[in-house]
């Protein structure tokens, strides 16, 4: 039987959310591989196969933080779903923005969720596999 590896793209800018990130899904019983970009130009360019990218898989999700540097997460997610290459992979935006104007903008654009990130690690971590349980295991992706 052929176990399925589901690539995730972490748009993140924060090392400390990053490394939350990858230990809740190192525990994880799904398997998985995170690619990471620490701004919004460099995830175009990962998700458009650009420089430095050429090999790059395409995510079967993207976790997207909104306040990040060069682009921000409102102007990658609306590229992605404005791109008939890209705009089946679904988006969840991960930020600790709880602007309802945030919320509103991003779900009119398309995002799939919005998760405000927990202040606390073992609640980070606990958001972190419910988010793995919901899209790798309840959900039938593509």
């Amino acid at each position: 039987m052929l176990i399925r590896t589901f690539i995730i793209l972490l748009v993140e800018d924060n090392s400390a959310d990053i490394r939350l990130v990858e230990e809740a899904f190192k525990e994880s019983e799904v398997n998985t591989k995170i690619r990471i970009v620490k701004d919004g130009m460099e995830a175009m360019k990962f998700l458009k196969h650009g420089e430095n990218y050429k090999d790059a898989p395409v995510p079967d999700l993207i976790l997207l933080d909104l306040n990040l540097p060069r682009k921000d997460g409102r102007e990658v997610l609306k590229e992605i779903k404005n791109d008939n290459d890209l705009k089946h992979i679904p988006v969840v935006i991960l930020t600790t923005s709880n602007s309802q104007e945030d919320i509103y903008k991003t779900h009119a654009h398309h995002a799939n969720s919005y998760i405000v990130k927990p202040a606390n690690v073992g609640s980070f971590i606990e958001t972190m596999k419910n988010i793995e349980d919901y899209w790798f295991n309840m959900l039938k992706l593509p």
